[in-house]
């Protein structure tokens, strides 16, 4: 099978501004607000290290899968493709999931304002926000990277995109609740409240 060219630029275009608003853009604009590199996943051999390894793979993949349905013909013939998912409506859906999640990843990031990190800063105590989406789930940008998963294995499903999805399942677990046990040792009896008050993801 042979998949529409423009449709392949489009879900290239989408990759690349998920990957640069989800993990560049508020990166930045915490780092030139408080001089502070928000990314803090160690390159050592603890479980937060192997997590944010195990994550650039995934998002590694989805890029190279994107890039190869654009510069390889046909090689979505080669990904173990599944012929009962492929329906233009599933498809309409799964495009409806990758923009709602992006729209919603951003926004939840916004919310948190300078307290945005990726991974557990332990040198600095960040404000534990409940407002906005976090009022509604404790992980919203976590849930909208599950949901941008899923919304790629409608769009594009073969066996590669529900590794990614299955994967991605496993590896956001382990790093909310490594995030959430680093929440808890800051933030003391104001984050258990927060956590009975509101649900892991909505």
């Amino acid at each position: 099978m042979t998949r529409d060219p423009m449709e392949a630029l489009a879900l290239l275009v989408y990759t690349l501004a998920y990957l640069w608003i989800a993990f560049v853009w508020r990166s930045l604009l915490v780092w030139r607000r408080t001089g502070v590199n928000p990314y803090v996943l160690p390159a050592d051999d603890s479980a937060h290290g192997y997590v944010g390894r195990a994550m650039r793979v995934l998002l590694l993949t989805v890029l190279a899968l994107v890039l190869g349905l654009n510069l390889v013909p046909g090689l979505e013939a080669w990904l173990g493709p599944v012929p009962a998912l492929l329906d233009p409506r599933l498809a309409f859906l799964g495009w409806g999931l990758l923009l709602a999640s992006l729209g919603w990843i951003a926004a939840a990031q916004a919310g948190m304002g300078a307290s945005w990190r990726i991974g557990g800063d332990e040198g600095a105590r960040t404000d534990l926000v409940q407002r906005g989406l976090f009022a509604h789930s404790r992980n919203p940008i976590f849930l909208g990277m599950r949901v941008n998963l899923l919304g790629l294995f409608l769009v594009v499903p073969n066996a590669v995109t529900l590794a990614v999805l299955v994967a991605g399942e496993v590896v956001m677990g382990v790093q909310v609740r490594l995030e959430e046990a680093y929440l808890s040792r800051v933030h003391g009896e104001a984050y258990e409240g927060y956590r009975r008050r509101v649900r892991r993801w909505l």
